[in-house]
């Protein structure tokens, strides 16, 4: 017998071993959903659809496993920018999106990843319902009369909503429906779907006749999915029904200056019932300073950017809108440039006597049409003649743009030219540009000084790049890059320059290259242009790799390291030196190779510590760092332990503590884990040591039970591995109490007072569902004559649950509720002995006489619904009172209770339950139970079955 019980205390520790080491597991993940949801569907191929409505909290939760804890990342399929929901709740395990509006529907994934095996991804589809308030506009079918716009006419009303679900459409004319064939002189034309209008549905009115004029009404429904209610909207046809006509009370343009304040003033001319009256703008949206009221625009301190087509749009939902339109032009006068062409006609780049001389001046106006210029010699008015030709509105000439021609220049013609760009109608200052035509004219010429191209700079600092430019007058230098389609540092393509300077400030590697700058052919000569180039070369010291990575290594251990060079400018490097700390630890100089090594061959206590290499040109470090030290890697805490918690008194909770250690032989042996607690809210932590014997291997699975937890509070704990070198890495995770499920099952006790109810859920694969209800929420108008006036304990307030057997349940219907999951485990895992036996006891009311049955299943881990037999049947009426079950049950695995209600023959049949508990060891006087026998007594046989198996095994191998 002692040798029995030696083996069986290997296979013991055979087995424990064994789940120490499988903890390790790729992600599996599953998403369930909170909120207002209005249904769940399993549609084909198990496809999830969460219904919603809109403006309503979406929630969803990923619940994953998987060892270590996984990450998680929700992701959405197509949608805009705009759809993306907020960076706080992508990855988190729940989804919280609040208000949800239409267009955020679509396909939610939840991925979750640990690095072990593929991610695991699942997805809900979620659809948001919604119904818009329907719109009623009305249209005849030929043109518009003067008089009595509808009368012997025919007339059609649309009803015009968007939805989802889709709408059913009716009409009302007063108080009686509308339908197809009732009425000879009504025809009603099926919904059909527009892009911009959604579905519409159409009411023809034949000829109308002095009943068709009336109040007609359209109810728009989606037949109170999700509790949307109907809408309904209600057009009143009269003889003197008309469509909206306006007048605008304004010019076409209107022109104003800036800063001045402009009113729109729009009126209805006609129709009934009364227009609605709104501006638009064509560019966009009205400005924000812009006030409207009955139909009365203002644009106060009106700027350059109102500017636009101003639209007033009248409607009454009879006929099409109507709309008017005025243009605000505001006065400007901008940018005056000037340009001279020496004689056109023989190609000149200089200005001789006798020749022609053309002087142009460029402004840009607002309006064009008003633009006046007038020219100046010497401060005097200068007129149009012979030689002096002044020209503006020519074909060839550009819109802003006058020309001074100078024919057969001679001395006196020299001096200061002015053109002076005006707007008619004044308000506006004159723009004044002054060319100066001199007897020592100078084409512009361009040349970049010596030495200034290849121009050299660090980076970082401030380069001018300089062109020198000459020429009488001097002109604008316009600088790009040269060698690529690439930006200027400001972002634009091209830049001016008065003086010939590029002033960069903070010169990145990027600049690098060659820059080309040109003579304009404005504000000086108009002749071919005239350029250079001017190479930047941009130094910077070496980039590297790694610029940081930490090593993790025990006492005794050999440590590599390496730093490599990427990239340097120049890149001829000069030298690198390694460091520890400010200590100079070997240095040298490169010859071929582009990386250099340094090793550790024996790590001690005093070289833990940063190790710099730094890799050096003639600008300065590129740097490599490296922390060395011997912290080892926080525990991963195991969250897939089977019921965690457990109460031993009624306000004391305790956990199940697990946890794996991340790489635990890179350092030194963990000694101990030094554990922290304490309670959220509040700052100070409660610590001890956990000691550890020998080593940790890897995917061990360690327990510590944390006792004396006061109920309900939330706990922060922090767990924090020892070596010879110190303290490690933390890590924390947040124990949260909930329903007391023992894994050992002592007690459990549900009165259905909370919810949610005691971890209970309803069986997916049923055909209705478990109430929650007490008597004093209960609707007064409940079925009489069945049912509980109050819960066991015969309080109003307190709850039950019960199945409601009214219309639409039919007979047969069944409704299940299924209980936590309860772990099973012999009080002593080091011996075989019988299977524990629970005490399995309920409440159950079944008064009515349509009663139909009351089961209670026992289902165990890897057992179908359909596999489990009742352990306890109840069926038919047994009067207005509460009574107790009870049943001893010996179950071999983990398993749940389950109760199942089915309806009978009519609706005076609802049975309620309540106080399920279950407790150790067997049931002490049980009232008689139904069902006796085959149910409970299948379970234990199990047990010797398994005893007597054993025993052949161990004497076959004797």
């Amino acid at each position: 017998m002692d040798g029995i019980i030696s083996v069986l205390g290997v296979l013991t520790l055979v087995l424990e071993g064994i789940s120490c080491q499988g903890v390790y597991a790729p992600p599996t993940v599953r998403i369930v959903h909170s909120g207002h949801t209005c249904n769940v569907e399993e549609e084909r191929y198990s496809e999830r659809v969460y219904t919603i409505r809109e403006g309503e909290t979406l929630e969803l939760t990923c619940l994953v496993t998987g060892h270590p804890r996984p990450q998680i990342r929700w992701t959405k399929t197509a949608g805009s920018v705009s759809d993306r929901f907020q960076d706080s709740s992508v990855f988190n395990e729940t989804l919280h999106i609040a208000k949800i509006q239409r267009h955020q529907g679509g396909r939610y994934y939840c991925k979750a990843e640990n690095g072990l095996g593929s991610p695991a991804i699942k997805s809900i589809r979620v659809d948001v319902y919604y119904l818009d308030e329907p719109v009623v506009t009305v249209h005849q079918s030929i043109g518009e009369a003067k008089e009595q716009f509808y009368y012997e006419r025919t007339v059609f009303l649309r009803c015009i909503a968007n939805s989802n679900p889709p709408i059913r459409y009716s009409w009302y004319r007063g108080r009686d429906v509308l339908s197809q064939g009732s009425d000879k002189g009504v025809e009603i034309y099926e919904p059909f779907f527009t892009q911009l209008q959604g579905e519409t549905k159409i009411l023809k009115l034949k000829n109308l006749r002095p009943k068709d004029y009336a109040n007609y009404s359209c109810i728009a429904s989606v037949r109170n999915v999700c509790g949307i209610a109907d809408r309904r909207v209600v057009f009143r046809l009269t003889n003197k029904t008309a469509p909206a006509s306006i007048k605008l009370l304004v010019e076409d343009p209107i022109v104003v200056n800036p800063g001045q304040t402009v009113s729109l003033v729009c009126i209805t001319t006609g129709g009934e019932p009364t227009p609605s009256l709104n501006w638009t703008l064509s560019s966009g949206s009205l400005p924000e300073k812009s006030l409207m009221k009955d139909g009365t625009l203002t644009l106060p301190a009106i700027a350059s950017e109102d500017a636009g087509v101003y639209s007033c749009i009248a409607s009454n939902n009879v006929g099409n809108p109507a709309k008017k339109s005025t243009t605000i032009i505001v006065r400007a006068l901008k940018k005056g440039r000037f340009w001279i062409t020496p004689d056109p006609y023989h190609n000149d780049d200089n200005i001789q006597i006798g020749r022609e001389v053309k002087i142009s001046c460029q402004v840009e106006a607002t309006p064009p049409a008003a633009l006046q210029f007038s020219w100046l010699k010497n401060g005097r008015a200068l007129r149009s003649s012979e030689r002096m030709v002044i020209t503006q509105t020519a074909p060839d000439i550009s819109p802003g743009t006058t020309n001074l021609d100078i024919i057969d220049l001679r001395f006196t013609d020299f001096g200061t030219y002015a053109g002076v760009a005006s707007l008619r109608g004044g308000g506006i200052p004159e723009i004044s540009i002054d060319v100066n035509i001199s007897p020592t004219p100078v084409p512009p010429n361009l040349t970049v000084p010596r030495g200034k191209s290849p121009m050299a700079v660090r980076e970082g600092e401030t380069v001018e790049l300089e062109c020198l430019v000459s020429g009488k007058p001097k002109p604008i230098i316009l600088w790009s890059r040269a060698d690529k389609e690439a930006p200027m540092p400001d972002g634009s393509m091209q830049m001016e320059s008065y003086d010939g300077v590029l002033r960069i400030v903070n010169v990145s590697r990027e600049m690098s290259g060659s820059y080309r700058c040109q003579t304009s052919q404005y504000n000086g000569f108009n002749v071919k242009p005239r350029e250079a180039v001017i190479e930047l070369i941009v130094h910077y010291p070496p980039a590297v790799e790694p610029v940081w990575q930490e090593v993790r290594q025990g006492l005794g251990r050999p440590v590599a390291m390496n730093c490599r060079v990427l990239r340097a400018h120049p890149s001829r490097v000069l030298r690198y030196e390694w460091r520890l700390g400010s200590r100079l630890l070997h240095a040298g100089t490169f010859d071929s190779r582009d990386d250099t090594d340094y090793t550790i061959r024996s790590l001690v206590r005093e070289g833990y510590g940063e190790y710099t290499c730094d890799i050096i040109n003639e600008v300065g470090p590129g740097r490599c760092t490296f922390l060395v030290t011997g912290k080892a890697y926080p525990p991963e805490f195991y969250y897939d332990t089977y019921n965690p918690l457990w109460q031993n008194r009624p306000r004391v909770y305790g956990y199940k503590l697990q946890w794996t250690q991340m790489n635990p032989n890179a350092v030194d042996r963990i000694m101990a884990y030094r554990l922290g607690i304490r309670q959220t809210g509040q700052q100070r932590w409660w610590e001890q040591d956990i000691p550890v014997e020998g080593n940790i291997q890897k995917g061990e699975l360690i327990t510590h039970n944390l006792t004396e937890l006061i109920r309900p509070e939330v706990y922060v704990v922090r767990l924090t591995p020892i070596t010879r070198f110190g303290e490690g890495d933390s890590s924390t995770r947040v124990v949260t109490y909930s329903v007391p499920i023992n894994p050992y099952l002592r007690e459990f006790h549900c009165s259905f007072e909370e919810d949610p109810v005691c971890m209970f859920t309803q069986d997916k694969n049923d055909d209705f569902d478990w109430t929650r209800h007490s008597a004093a929420t209960r609707d007064t108008k409940y079925t009489p004559n069945t049912g509980p006036s109050g819960d066991r304990s015969s309080s109003k307030q307190g709850f039950y649950m019960y199945i409601e057997t009214s219309r639409p349940r039919k007979e047969g219907d069944t409704a299940r509720l299924l209980s936590p999951t309860f772990n099973v485990a012999p009080k002593n895992p080091h011996s075989i002995t019988s299977p524990p036996a629970y005490c399995f006891s309920f409440y159950y009311h079944m008064y009515g006489k349509h009663i139909g049955t009351l089961n209670a299943f026992v289902k165990q881990k890897g057992q179908s619904t359909s596999d489990a037999g009742p352990v306890w049947s109840l069926s038919g009426n047994q009067g207005d009172r509460w009574r107790q079950a009870k049943i001893s049950i010996h179950p071999t695995a983990s398993f749940q209770v389950m109760f199942e209600g089915i309806r009978g023959p009519g609706i005076e049949g609802d049975i309620a339950i309540d106080d399920v508990t279950l407790e150790e060891g067997e049931c002490p006087d049980p009232p008689s139970n139904p069902i006796r026998g085959a149910a409970a007594h299948s379970v234990s046989s199990i047990w010797p079955l398994s005893v007597t198996l054993f025993f052949t095994v161990f004497i076959g191998l004797r």
